[in-house]
């Protein structure tokens, strides 16, 4: 009879293991796709950047200004190429987290959702303070940082004991 009831709670412990991992893995792909679109749109834009290219702005305007302002690069880097930097780094640590379960993985989203919350901010600033231009692409990547940032956080309070 223990022996049937030892059989059982594993089997149990094996049912709770697969249920923390399908719940972590929902959270991972909103994670992780919400830094694929930042990824792809950091992509078009470093692109267009380094091409020499013009952004499609369409009738809002703005883009081109911000793109060829003295903000759109620091070091000589295309701002957006950091951008693109920075959605790879969450994409890995959200990706490892549903892999592994390490919540330091999510602790590492978290840290660097608030960080690239912080800076997007800053850049935001700067272009409707300084540049006196939005660029509707580089606020849909914005955009992106500040919900991933949010997105974030909800898992690591949901997934707490996930």
């Amino acid at each position: 009879m223990a022996a049937r009831a030892r059989v059982t709670d594993e089997a149990s412990e094996d049912d709770a293991g697969g249920a923390r991992v399908a719940v972590r893995g929902r959270y991972a792909a909103v994670l992780a796709g919400i830094a694929l679109f930042g990824l792809a749109v950091a992509g078009y834009l470093t692109w267009v950047k380094l091409t020499g290219g013009t952004v499609v702005c369409g009738p809002l305007g703005g883009c081109e200004t911000v793109q060829t302002s003295e903000y759109s690069t620091i070091l000589g880097i295309p701002v957006s190429a950091y951008g693109m930097g920075y959605t790879a780094v969450v994409l890995v640590l959200a990706l490892g987290w549903w892999r592994t379960g390490d919540r330091r993985l999510l602790l590492g989203t978290y840290v660097l959702g608030l960080l690239g919350t912080l800076f997007v901010a800053y850049l935001v600033y700067l272009q409707v303070a300084v540049i006196g231009a939005v660029c509707v692409w580089c606020m849909a990547f914005d955009a992106s940082v500040v919900v991933g940032f949010l997105a974030a956080i909800v898992t690591y309070r949901r997934t707490a004991t996930a």
